[in-house]
């Protein structure tokens, strides 16, 4: 069952507004997010919607077969169509429109051509089909589309708000207060398209772990859906000798994750997601990345940006005391979003 004022799965919290943010659009601004199923997509839209003021209506895209295959690229489904029972993009349409990932693309520019004017549509990620698929696109850096209507800005949005962080740090979760300062979190991912995490690897994050309990600090350490057991074992090896000095998430139970990044004296996290390693900089604790095997040169330019600009370094065993300014890239995307949707609605 759906809720139809939210469309969140029953018994889902949906996603809020952000505390104490400043409304950035006008009251009753309805919005939509064109939802793919991924949660790295889901995220992106959330983080901006909250920015916003909004609680979009969720609007699932489940293609299958040859027009999920051939996304962005293919038209939408026939039986989604605007005017069938059950489209995802029937009317009313709403003030804004949001999406994200290949699959949306089809019925992000069906929804555009049919709502014409009364929709602003705004696309996060480069959708791979050109700057004109939307009113407003974000990008981040190191992708390479650029337009008059293409924000662009060094890190992705994401959900870690400075009111979320000083409530974590105010009241922490109990197993992350249990640990004595400093602390130290450690944010494993997976293998992925372009990443593998081979035995080296993870006998690498073990040393890691170890080197991170000589110098003192406890560990937080966090898994992913991708991360593999055999690398979850080589933690475990290690935290089985200091066990009141090191908690491991391994997704039973809920996930700590934002009081571990907001509690963090120091943050060492993997480099084969662009979102943990954007969390990890939304703070301003010393943040090490981590590659392991494969990778891909989008997210090399990523990274390497990211140590350029002097708020993230590649780990090569120290541990060295530095801050930096948190990067906060969601407050820049929402306020241009508003700015944009403004002018749209001026004509």
């Amino acid at each position: 069952m759906t809720d139809p004022t939210r469309g969140q799965p029953e018994g889902e919290e949906p996603p809020r507004p952000a505390e104490g943010a400043e409304r950035l659009l006008p009251p009753g601004t309805t919005a939509w997010a064109l939802d793919s199923g991924l949660a790295g997509h889901r995220s992106h839209c959330q983080a901006i919607t909250s920015e916003l003021g909004l609680i979009p209506i969720l609007k699932p895209v489940r293609t299958s077969g040859i027009f999920s295959a051939l996304s962005p690229y293919a038209p939408i489904d026939p039986r989604d169509a605007p005017g069938r029972p059950g489209s995802p993009i029937a009317p009313p349409f709403p003030d804004i429109a949001f999406a994200s990932g290949r699959r949306t693309v089809p019925y992000l520019r069906r929804l555009r051509a049919a709502a014409g004017q009364r929709t602003f549509t705004v696309f996060l990620e480069d959708p791979r089909v050109g700057a004109g698929l939307a009113d407003l696109i974000w990008v981040p850096e190191h992708d390479r589309l650029r337009g008059d209507n293409v924000i662009v800005t060094l890190t992705p949005p994401n959900p870690l708000r400075p009111a979320l962080l000083a409530a974590a740090r105010a009241a922490p979760d109990r197993r992350i207060a249990a640990l004595a300062g400093p602390r130290a979190a450690l944010i494993v991912g997976g293998p992925s398209l372009h990443h593998r995490f081979t035995p080296d690897d993870d006998a690498a994050l073990a040393g890691i772990a170890l080197s991170l309990l000589a110098r003192g600090y406890s560990i937080m350490a966090t898994s992913s859906r991708r991360t593999a057991e055999s690398t979850l074992a080589a933690l475990r090896a290690v935290f089985a000798g200091a066990p009141r000095r090191c908690f491991l998430w391994d997704g039973t139970g809920d996930n700590p994750y934002v009081a571990m990044i907001a509690n963090a004296d120091a943050i060492v996290v993997t480099g084969d997601s662009v979102n943990m390693v954007s969390e990890a900089v939304s703070t301003s604790a010393p943040a090490y990345v981590y590659e392991p095997s494969g990778g891909h040169s989008r997210l090399r330019r990523y990274l390497d940006a990211l140590v350029a600009r002097g708020v993230l370094r590649r780990w090569s065993g120290d541990l060295d005391a530095w801050s930096h300014e948190p990067v906060d890239s969601t407050r820049l995307i929402a306020a241009e979003i508003a700015r944009r949707y403004a002018a749209f609605k001026r004509g």
